[in-house]
């Protein structure tokens, strides 16, 4: 076959598969069953650090560190301690990633699949089941302490979805921005504040969260977290602490405590922070005594900061978040235990965050939902390394409600081009094909003829149309109670 024949070949398949893309419906379906699970003797701690907008490339143990004017040695040897991955992937904005993590489900499936603007009951319904609703059933003490962003009323709060307790705001922090705005009136729009809550009581408003409280706040969920492991190890009670720290997310200062430690800006005096109250938790649980009765986890929730002067690094890869460039979705994730997951490995088989809620429940003996979809796959014996290789193969990536990209293997498949967060995309006549070994930034002049790899694409994406019949998905703004409809017979 001559060229001309080749490139008219592919323009049609690429042609079809665009076609059959538009025809389906989007994502990718792990079988929905039931995930076994691994009980222990002991049940262990699990700490889960997740930081906000933290870019793959921050860290010294990506690249980063001194490189970005601070070295991060606590993270770095947390890194060293048990298994990094350099393919995690996550959502591409911080609402469907935290959705994602907690239920183990695409955030397609909860109506949480993009972050909220008000008008519209935003959030997680009740029906849906999280890891802290899980882990809270199975005898653990829960806690939150951070970022919420999965409801911001009194029904939707962290305490209302199976933890314990929980203190932080329960949107987001470039909010803090308005008591300072010119102009801002808490008469025309209230501020968002700090809350806290325990279970079975409504949560309340603490103060005000200004750029005052927004300096001081990770500071205040790394001492209300370790306080909360110091009385839980007292009380001889498995713990799950979820410090979901606000760094770093714009307006990206720093502590005073570490204002100019650096002395190169604020950014790095924010990663220098980051790295010390990790330190400080970290401390905490070996003067504990527990470490190894801990499993620790540190990620991020998407790709990094684009608006500027907060610009956050990707490292090697192109874009960032709310975009389905490997920038927007691969982020930096560790998990250690000692004795169980074995130090100094590094991976780059494909994670994605909704693998988190099996894989932690098989860890601890928790339960998973058996009546709905659970996209995520028990990733336990890869991360333990009794297996070498991930349970999953392929992603499929979402920005917003579309189906932007899948990822199968080191392959990536796109839909729609949008360079940024503020771009608008723009559905591709042909789709773009790139292979992530040869062409990390994915480029479009380097496009991949690898054209069979549609097939496992499409049978991922039939897997999912399929799922969907029995369990239409939960459209956003969906108000409590929710009540799944009848699938067909």
């Amino acid at each position: 076959m001559n060229m001309p024949d080749l490139r008219r070949r592919t323009l049609f398949q690429w042609t079809c598969v665009g076609v059959c893309f538009t025809r389906l419906l989007v994502g990718t379906s792990q079988a929905v069953q039931a995930i076994p699970t691994q009980a222990r003797a002991v049940r262990p701690n699990v700490l889960f650090v997740l930081a906000d907008n933290l870019g793959y490339g921050e860290l010294g143990a990506y690249g980063g560190g001194a490189t970005r004017g601070a070295p991060t040695p606590r993270l770095d040897k947390l890194a060293s301690e048990g298994l990094r991955l350099t393919n995690m992937n996550m959502e591409a904005q911080c609402t469907p990633s935290r959705s994602a993590l907690l239920t183990g489900r695409f955030a397609i499936r909860s109506g949480t699949h993009s972050v909220p603007f008000g008008g519209v009951a935003d959030g997680l319904t009740q029906w849906e089941v999280t890891l802290a609703e899980s882990l809270s059933a199975a005898g653990y003490a829960t806690a939150l302490y951070g970022k919420w962003h999965l409801g911001s009323q009194n029904g939707r709060l962290p305490n209302d979805q199976g933890f314990d307790e929980w203190y932080g705001i329960p949107r987001t922090t470039d909010e803090s921005l308005w008591p300072a705005s010119p102009g801002y009136s808490p008469d025309i729009m209230p501020p968002e504040q700090i809350m806290e809550g325990r279970k079975g009581e409504k949560s309340r408003d603490v103060r005000v969260y200004d750029l005052e409280q927004r300096r001081l706040i990770d500071g205040e969920i790394t001492r209300r977290t370790v306080a909360f492991m110091e009385r839980q190890t007292q009380a001889r009670t498995p713990f799950f602490a979820y410090a979901t720290l606000t760094q770093p997310h714009l307006p990206t200062l720093p502590n005073p405590a570490f204002a100019g430690r650096t002395g190169n800006g604020d950014w790095a005096d924010m990663l220098a922070e980051m790295d010390a109250n990790v330190g400080t938790m970290l401390d905490a649980i070996d003067r504990l005594g527990v470490r190894d009765d801990t499993i620790v986890i540190f990620a991020s929730d998407n790709g990094p900061e684009f608006v500027r002067p907060y610009d956050g690094w990707a490292g090697p890869w192109r874009g960032q978040y709310f975009t389905a460039w490997e920038g927007g979705i691969r982020v930096p994730f560790m998990i250690r235990w000692p004795g169980r997951v074995p130090a100094g490995r590094v991976s780059d088989e494909i994670v994605h965050g909704v693998d988190l809620f099996p894989t932690i429940a098989s860890l601890t003996g928790a339960r998973v939902p058996t009546d709905r979809p659970i996209d995520g796959v028990d990733q336990s014996r890869f991360f333990t390394g009794q297996a070498a290789a991930s349970g999953r193969q392929g992603i499929p990536i979402w920005c917003a409600d579309r189906l932007q990209a899948v990822k199968w293997r080191h392959y990536k498949v796109h839909f729609y081009q949008q360079e940024t967060m503020i771009s608008p995309p723009v559905k591709l006549p042909v789709p773009f094909l790139f292979n992530l070994y040869t062409n990390p930034q994915e480029d479009e002049s380097k496009p991949s003829l690898d054209t069979w790899i549609i097939g496992p694409v499409l049978k991922m994406v039939a897997a999912f149309e399929e799922s969907v019949k029995e369990h239409p998905l939960i459209p956003m703004g969906t108000p409590d109670p929710y009540r799944p409809p009848a699938g067909p017979k």
